[in-house]
């Protein structure tokens, strides 16, 4: 069964950027869109970004403009590039097709703080 492990986060001073890695331990192409989510305390897990195989992309109105979501060269990677973060980017980043196919990897924590 694939596993999915995150990383790249971290802590950022708001107006900052990161990227996120995403890592299959099989191969996620078969997949037509991944996505990445996050879920801050005390709310649900939301997806925020999401990518289809032909490259064609999806944000939510919170990260539009400044989040970009890409696949790696090779076919078990997903990547999400965070400019201009903010506070209320602060969150557990997970990555997973737009449907959840896969079991949740242990995400990987963005804390936007001055």
């Amino acid at each position: 069964q694939v596993q999915l492990v995150e990383s790249g986060g971290g802590l950022v001073q708001p107006g900052g950027s990161l990227r996120l890695s995403c890592a299959a331990s099989g191969s996620i192409f078969s997949i037509n869109v991944m996505g990445w989510y996050r879920q801050a305390p005390g709310k649900r897990r939301e997806l925020v970004a999401a990518i289809d195989r032909g490259g064609s992309t999806h944000y939510a109105d919170s990260v539009k403009g400044r989040f970009t979501i890409s696949r790696g060269t090779a076919k078990n990677t997903v990547y999400l590039q965070m400019n201009s973060l903010k506070p209320e980017d602060t969150a557990v980043y997970y990555c997973n097709s737009h449907i959840a196919t896969f079991p949740w990897g242990q995400g990987t924590q963005v804390t936007v703080s001055s």
